[in-house]
């Protein structure tokens, strides 16, 4: 654990001036990160459209089964695919968060790709982005206690998470409240937050792939059941999306937008979470 965690040490036993001073320059990690993961929300946020909002919401039953998909099956799978694996707490935590986050920032253009229902995707993304404030802890919190044992979840930092989602919270709202403000009457501004998401979110994944205490981020090496645990959630989840979307009679576009809403995590959410909720090499196991 010493050799993993080096800073351990230093929380043990009398540091030097020189090594206080390196442990507090730590701390600006899960800061920066989450400054990051704000501005990747607030961007995405204040792209909504109100006016294919309005149309989309009439569309309930390819929302309902998107977000059933993305709220109740998807975290499901995950958990299940942590248990069947039987996933450190590291990696298995981490894959809960990813799991049970709301769409990602471009799965629009996932969707604009495969000539899916692109405005329905806009709309679900952004509900679930919404939706994400109460059902990615509550989803998070239900199966780590049934995965993991209750001394291995105390001893993480849960409070760090819990600002990163009081994040989430504020750049949702704002994002929102300048989308419907602004946006109707400024296209231009719209796009510049779009850019402005997607710059952060660029931003977010080379940070926390440099930021963790422990090392560098190394994707080679590892046990098979490492890439096993990444691709399953992905497999099942794609699995479930066609089989659900098509015994709810969407049509085809409809069936590919909940499929890739279903699928396409916002990643932003889970890196930030692995920098406030694991420490040293833990980091960047759970980050890679």
């Amino acid at each position: 654990y010493i050799e993993r965690n080096p800073s351990y040490l230093l929380y043990q036993f009398p540091a030097s001036a020189t090594e206080l001073s390196i442990l507090k320059m730590a701390d600006y990690r899960p800061i920066v990160a989450n400054m990051f993961l704000f501005f990747l929300i607030f961007g995405l946020s204040g792209t909504v459209d109100f006016s294919h909002f309005k149309r989309q919401i009439k569309n309930k039953k390819a929302i309902l089964t998107g977000l059933l998909l993305q709220f109740i099956i998807l975290p499901f799978l995950g958990f299940l695919v942590v248990k069947i694996t039987k996933l450190d707490y590291i990696m298995g935590i981490t894959l809960l968060i990813i799991t049970s986050s709301p769409g990602g920032a471009y799965s629009n253009w996932f969707c604009s790709i495969f000539n899916a229902d692109l405005a329905l995707s806009v709309t679900m993304t952004a509900i679930s982005t919404i939706l994400s404030v109460a059902m990615l802890p509550l989803n998070v919190l239900l199966y780590s206690r049934l995965a993991f044992d209750g001394d291995v979840l105390d001893s993480l930092d849960w409070h760090a998470l819990g600002i990163s989602l009081a994040v989430v919270v504020a750049a949702i709202t704002s994002g929102l409240f300048i989308s419907a403000k602004y946006g109707k009457e400024s296209p231009k501004l719209r796009s510049a937050l779009n850019k402005a998401g997607n710059v952060a979110g660029l931003g977010l994944i080379i940070f926390t792939s440099v930021a963790p205490e422990g090392g560098s981020i190394d994707l080679s090496g590892r046990e098979l059941v490492f890439y096993f645990g990444t691709i399953l959630p992905i497999v099942f989840g794609l699995l479930a999306s066609i089989l659900i979307s098509s015994l709810a009679g969407l049509n085809k576009p409809e069936r590919v937008t909940v499929s890739v809403e279903c699928v396409y995590q916002n990643t932003g959410i889970a890196m930030t979470s692995c920098l406030a909720l694991f420490d040293g090499a833990d980091e960047a196991d759970g980050i890679g």
